[in-house]
């Protein structure tokens, strides 16, 4: 299986998207690093496969755009989840 491209930005919408169903491992790991403390380089490497020395700008905010969407996943976007898993 293909691994799921990153856009700059994850998508914003208020219900989850085909987006965040793709990247779903991808924001769990970002969680995971986030709750161990890990560096968000670090983590732009393994995770995102960015060189933050390349582009800092960017891959910083991507990292913190895609962790943001990661916790909202959590905060809300599973609710959306639930409610697609009862509509079938």
């Amino acid at each position: 299986m293909a691994e799921p491209e990153f856009l700059d930005e994850p998508p914003t919408a208020p219900t989850v998207t085909d987006y965040d169903l793709a990247h779903s491992i991808v924001y769990l790991r970002l969680l995971d690093a986030a709750t161990d403390g890990a560096d968000w380089r670090e983590v732009a490497r393994l995770v995102l496969e960015r060189d933050p020395d390349r582009d800092p700008d960017r891959v910083h905010h991507m990292h913190a755009s895609h962790l943001a969407r990661a916790r909202w996943m959590t905060e809300h976007g599973y609710r959306d989840l639930l409610r697609r898993a009862d509509a079938h």
